[in-house]
């Protein structure tokens, strides 16, 4: 047995008390057809997704010199991160592989096909004495 809100086109509301199978009872305030009504229900909590593999570290100095524990912990970050994307696909993102991640490219990673971001002086970051004349 379980307990149902139900409400008619009438705008009326009550509860009925039926098993899952049972057909649902008129409204007995007007007599018309009822639908059930979704319960409301608070949840307490924060949920946390894991982070996109483009946040998680990506140099041996980034895992604290390969500590065995955060290199664990890490790993198990990841599969859970891979787990979240093949139940929810949109969640994929950029995909392509990152190049730079560090300096100032902290912010914005490189990733395989894009142009190198400009260089904070307003010049690309190409070798000194490129462009001369």
């Amino acid at each position: 047995m379980a307990i149902y809100e139900l409400r008619c086109d009438g705008g009326h509301r009550f509860e009925v008390i039926q098993s899952f199978s049972a057909p649902l009872p008129d409204c007995p305030h007007c007599g018309a057809a009822t639908g059930k009504v979704p319960s409301r229900f608070g949840i307490g909590g924060a949920a946390r997704t894991p982070p996109p593999a483009a946040m998680m570290p990506q140099t041996w100095r980034g895992t604290y010199g390969g500590d065995r524990e955060y290199v664990t912990r890490l790993r198990r970050t990841a599969e859970a991160r891979r787990d979240l994307e093949e139940r929810h696909p949109e969640l994929a993102g950029d995909r392509r592989p990152v190049i730079a991640h560090e300096g100032r490219y902290e912010n914005a990673p490189l990733r395989a096909g894009d142009r190198p971001h400009p260089h904070p002086h307003g010049h690309a970051g190409g070798a000194a004495g490129e462009g001369g004349s």
